[in-house]
């Protein structure tokens, strides 16, 4: 009984010291930081399929095992000499201010300005008060005198007074405008601090956005000796870039009337201390229906005799003199002879050639002719794309030019053909007036125009500053009604010449004809039924025109070096 008692009592003790001893352990644990080495496992990981006896059992296991986590990651940081450390993003901040603008890179001037010999009966530049640094500028382009409207033009202008000159395309009129503005700007400076953004001191509107670009250009070359920012503004493309570029000062501003109305609108442009506006081919801009665009923006200019004003025409017809009445001032009026201009420098035929027999006729022309360039003209956008296609299929390389062609498109037609890696284009009037490219040999006129005007513009292509060029115009049954305008535009009556019967022989294409992707072309439609047959004679056949069955549809695959000028 006594020894009962006593295991019992001695029980009671142990359990109690047991017990304590744990207590103390387990705090030991929880203070004592975690090495890596030893690490209390939970039931978990002993047991691997291992469940706690009750769901807070569960809590205090899980509760435990953050904190064990958190204590091995705060001791594995401590000790670790490294610390990974996420490095923050760069920000990218958003500027909504204007770029800033581009320096212009001006080469050295050459050593002295070459000593040009004197002619009789023409006007050197180096005798008429052109600035210095524009002179180089003439001088690296390798023009020495002027041509007959040059002279005529440059001496009132460089005199500030207002000019109005009735000239055809490919005369000089766009460098007579621009060195005189180029002078006047050189000789009356402005400084710096004085201009603010989007204001230009000169103003040229163009009719076309070609025209614009061609401007654009010749004023980089004339003024390549000199920092002038020099902008062109056209429809689109651009909108956005084009804009940037007026957040400074512009020296001379090129732009079509629709796009110089939007940047006015929107206050990027500002016109009211522009000092010359030059008219380009006002005509033009009459018969496109600019003229009350052009109106808008001469509102916002200067008053008449507080700028000077140039205005260049083709043709000079009542319109056109009322808006020389109203926007210039005592004008020195200039013309020159169209007529000599004309029949010196372009020989001009026509062939009386029925319009089935046309295309026939424009092969023999590509084989037999020495073509350097060639442009040819057509009335309609679907012509164009017909004529281009069917000249594809007989090997001919050749790019279409109308108001279908994107205008990134067109750019890059133009450049190549300027660059000689394109030699025939076929063109509507809608890009006309736009192709100013020297070397171009020939321009045909598939179809002659209704306005005797557009065919002055269109042979005006060739024949550009002194140069020699030819003209070949197609006058079917349905052309015949377009001829006598020509006549009594021009003065004098055409010539017109029967082709030869092996002029007008049309071997099979080398290849099928590509369908008109323009659009979903319907046989029997406009398009192929009464819209052929005034432009052309264009069949269903894949002839298109009078073939021999017997002859060899390789016989015209490019033997002569005319053709091939025109081939891949």
């Amino acid at each position: 009984m006594i020894l009962r008692l006593t295991r019992k009592i001695k029980s009671i003790f142990t359990g109690k010291d047991q017990q304590k001893n744990s207590q103390k352990h387990s705090a030991e644990v929880s203070s004592a930081p975690v090495t890596g080495k030893t690490r209390t496992k939970t039931a978990h990981e002993r047991g691997g399929n291992a469940k706690p006896s009750s769901a807070r059992g569960s809590a205090t296991t899980k509760k435990q095992d953050k904190t064990n986590n958190q204590n091995r990651q705060s001791a594995a940081g401590s000790a670790s000499p490294k610390t990974r450390t996420r490095k923050p993003k760069p920000k990218t901040e958003v500027h909504n201010q204007a770029p800033q603008p581009r320096h212009k890179i001006i080469p050295s001037k050459p050593e002295i300005l070459m000593e040009v010999p004197p002619e009789e009966g023409k006007v050197r530049f180096a005798d008429l008060p052109i600035a210095e640094d524009i002179l180089y500028g003439i001088q690296t382009l390798g023009f020495k005198y002027c041509t007959p409207i040059q002279a005529q033009c440059l001496a009132p202008a460089l005199e500030s007074k207002d000019v109005t000159g009735k000239a055809l395309t490919g005369t000089g009129k766009t460098a007579a405008f621009l060195i005189s503005s180029f002078t006047r700007l050189i000789n009356n400076p402005i400084p710096a601090e004085q201009r603010k953004p989007g204001e230009c001191r000169v103003l040229i509107l163009a009719p076309t956005r070609e025209l614009a670009m061609q401007i654009h250009k010749d004023a980089e070359k004339l003024s390549l000796y000199h920092n002038f920012h020099n902008l062109a503004v056209f429809g689109g493309m651009g909108h956005k870039s084009q804009r940037d570029e007026l957040n400074r000062p512009v020296d001379i501003l090129v732009g079509t009337p629709g796009r110089i109305i939007d940047y006015c609108s929107s206050g990027a442009l500002k016109l009211e201390k522009t000092e010359i506006l030059v008219i380009d081919e006002a005509d033009r801009m009459l018969d496109m229906g600019f003229i009350p665009d052009v109106k808008r923006i001469v509102s916002r200019l200067p008053k008449v005799g507080e700028r000077q004003t140039m205005f260049f025409s083709a043709t000079l017809t009542d319109n056109i003199n009322n808006l020389i009445k109203t926007w210039l001032k005592d004008p020195v009026q200039l013309e020159t002879e169209s007529e000599s201009m004309v029949t010196d420098l372009i020989d001009q035929r026509f062939y009386a050639v029925p319009a089935a027999d046309k295309f026939a006729l424009l092969l023999w022309i590509l084989e037999h002719e020495n073509v350097e360039r060639m442009i040819i003209f057509v009335n309609r956008k679907d012509v164009n794309s017909f004529l281009t296609r069917k000249l594809a299929s007989y090997d001919v390389k050749c790019e279409s030019l109308s108001g279908d062609v994107p205008q990134q498109k067109r750019i890059r037609i133009l450049e190549d053909f300027r660059n000689g890696n394109i030699k025939i284009i076929v063109a509507t009037d809608v890009a006309a007036r736009g192709i100013h490219v020297d070397g171009v040999s020939h321009v045909v006129n598939y179809e002659l125009p209704d306005k005797p005007e557009d065919y002055v513009h269109r042979i005006g292509r060739t024949g550009r500053a002194g140069n020699t060029g030819d003209s070949i115009s197609f006058v079917c049954e349905y052309g015949a009604y377009s001829l006598p305008d020509i006549e009594a535009f021009m003065g004098h009556a055409p010539v017109c010449i029967q082709p030869e019967e092996n002029m007008i022989h049309l071997d099979p294409p080398l290849r099928k004809m590509e369908p008109d992707r323009r659009r979903d072309s319907r046989p029997g439609g406009r398009s192929s039924s009464s819209g052929s047959s005034r432009s052309g004679g264009y069949r269903n056949s894949s002839s298109g025109g009078r073939s021999s069955s017997g002859s060899n549809s390789r016989s015209r695959s490019g033997s002569s070096s005319g053709r091939s000028s025109g081939r891949r």
